[in-house]
């Protein structure tokens, strides 16, 4: 496992995973409609949706931190925090 254990690749997981949650979220529970007729600007939906969408990373972040790969767990964090600022910024 050591040679996984890198910053850059937590980086693009933790960029990659919450855009893909998202999106497999909102097929799953059938949401196109409802946030088409919101057109993605009712704040409460979007902020959910984000940290809803954060979820994944943080499940990883607990794994990689239990195994041991430091840089990998960072990564992710890292790849996460831009998600987690939008869904404050959206909610304010």
């Amino acid at each position: 496992m050591d040679r996984f254990d890198r910053y850059w690749i937590g980086f693009l997981i933790g960029l990659i995973l919450p855009a893909a949650f998202a999106l497999t979220y909102i097929e799953v529970m059938n949401l196109w409609y409802t946030l088409e007729a919101l057109h993605f600007h009712a704040p409460s939906v979007m902020s959910k949706l984000l940290m809803v969408s954060v979820f994944p990373d943080l499940a990883l972040i607990f794994v990689f931190y239990t195994t041991d790969t430091w840089r990998l767990s960072k990564g992710v964090l890292a790849g996460a925090l831009p998600y987690i600022l939008a869904a404050l910024i959206v909610s304010m």
